[in-house]
């Protein structure tokens, strides 16, 4: 057993494991990255965010081809398979392991291919790939080994029409009616990508509005997308069992009900991957969702091990989780990069997309705020009349009195990207943060930006 010494392991190779190594690494330490698969990337690159969004942006151009008249004169409207979609998926995740890899190498930050677990506080034992056990001693430990699909014991996901949203990667098939059990974000997105396929989809909410963290207006917009678009959601319904067929599967509800589909898409919760880390040998513990509890500086019950990612919990965006792991790795190596991360947009991506940042009209009523609210519809702006995409609109909250912005809500194409105009505004201090800035501010035309100037001056013209 080789011994090797580091100022810093990193346990994970997903984005909050990539920027602990990376932001220690220019700090000039020497550090180690641990991953149990053979590549780097971690379950973002591998089997959620990247290879979803890569899904998606293939099913948006497919239903761009199959419903535009102008491309009639190419070819009539054409039927592709998921697997087949899936294709555009793995030549983008291999781009992204390809960058990360180098990433890794400029830096010289040493990569272990293996599982990692605590053999105490400043000691990590590697199991590698090749069966090799290596041990890492270092001053300071970044656990970021991210999550997995929640699977509960009375399903049975060997079952060859049962998969959860790591193995539907795997599908060789496409259902012609797909159920999808958990409408939150990933079960969402998933409904979007299968109906925009032609799957007719069932979506299972154990609650009683889609995405309820949304602002209502946007959660009920959603709601009427799918229903236009071969997506049945059933709200307030909780599986009983699950029962597999030789070609489907047929889903007991304890409404009563029963769901009949030729697959079921599990989508129903997350598990942080904390079982195989020997936590016991240094004294932490994990929740039922395998979440490890960390201050706001990121640090564990023992004072030199720090966690970041979907492995602390909320808000399990790739995007924290980058910060995340960055302000862990800065705590850690003392370079006054640390900071608390709090200030995180929603993404959501569903065609059309979602995004928000700040408070939501329901918060600001419970709250008694006097707030107002500007709106700008897309089917009216120039820019998504030009790119055939009317659906959605941009909605501002704003203190009446203060005109301070409150809150920015988007749905529809390119919200992911529009939000970062609201929310740069809502960061700047004082008076510089105000709706008037819109209205004073010259947009370029034809944009979808220009939206925040329609919202600015409708939510003004309102105030009296």
């Amino acid at each position: 057993m080789a011994v090797y010494n580091y100022d810093v392991v990193v346990l994970g190779s997903g984005p909050a494991g990539e920027g602990a190594a990376m932001n220690a690494a220019k700090a000039g330490r020497k550090v180690a990255m641990v991953d149990s698969r053979r590549q780097v990337g971690g379950n973002c690159t591998h089997l959620g965010t990247i290879p979803s969004k890569a899904l998606r942006h293939s099913v948006k151009q497919i239903i761009q081809f199959n419903t535009n008249p102008m491309f009639r004169a190419i070819g009539e409207p054409r039927w592709f398979s998921f697997p087949d979609v899936l294709k555009s998926a793995e030549k983008v995740i291999n781009k992204q392991v390809a960058s990360r890899t180098g990433y890794y190498a400029r830096n010289r930050v040493d990569v272990f291919f293996g599982t990692g677990s605590f053999a105490d506080e400043r000691t990590v034992d590697v199991v590698c790939n090749s069966g090799v056990v290596e041990k890492l001693v270092a001053n300071q430990i970044i656990i970021a080994t991210g999550s997995r699909p929640y699977r509960p014991a009375d399903i049975d996901f060997s079952h060859k029409r049962i998969y959860d949203s790591d193995t539907v990667l795997s599908i060789t098939h496409t259902p012609r009616k797909l159920i999808i059990y958990g409408a939150g974000v990933i079960g969402c997105e998933y409904a979007s990508i299968f109906s925009g396929l032609g799957v007719d989809v069932e979506l299972i909410d154990n609650r009683d509005q889609l995405l309820s963290f949304l602002d209502a207006e946007i959660s009920q917009g959603l709601s009427y997308h799918f229903s236009n678009n071969n997506v049945m959601v059933r709200h307030n319904e909780e599986y009983e069992r699950v029962e597999g067929l030789e070609n489907g599967v047929i889903l007991h509800l304890k409404s009563g009900k029963k769901v009949k589909a030729d697959a079921l898409l599990w989508c129903n919760g997350r598990t942080g991957n904390t079982d195989k880390l020997g936590l016991e040998n240094v004294g932490i513990k994990a929740n039922g969702r395998g979440q490890i509890e960390v201050d706001e500086e990121y640090r564990t019950s023992q004072p030199n091990i720090y966690g970041a990612g979907d492995v602390i919990g909320w808000p399990s965006l790739a995007s924290a989780a980058y910060d995340q792991g960055r302000s862990a790795s800065g705590m850690a190596v003392d370079n006054g990069t640390w900071r608390f991360v709090n200030d995180v947009p929603t993404g959501i991506y569903t065609i059309p997309e979602i995004s928000s940042i700040g408070q939501n009209e329901h918060d600001l009523t419970q709250a008694k705020v006097p707030y107002e609210v500007g709106k700008a519809f897309f089917k009216s702006m120039a820019r998504a009349q030009i790119s055939n995409e009317p659906v959605g609109m941009l909605k501002i909250l704003f203190h009446r009195e203060t005109l301070q912005i409150l809150g920015v809500h988007c749905f529809g194409d390119q919200a992911s990207e529009i939000v970062h105009i609201g929310q740069a505004i809502m960061n700047q201090p004082g008076e510089a943060n105000s709706i008037k800035y819109f209205v004073n501010t010259t947009f370029n035309y034809p944009t979808m930006a220009e939206a925040y100037r329609v919202a600015a001056y409708d939510g003004l013209n309102r105030l009296f």
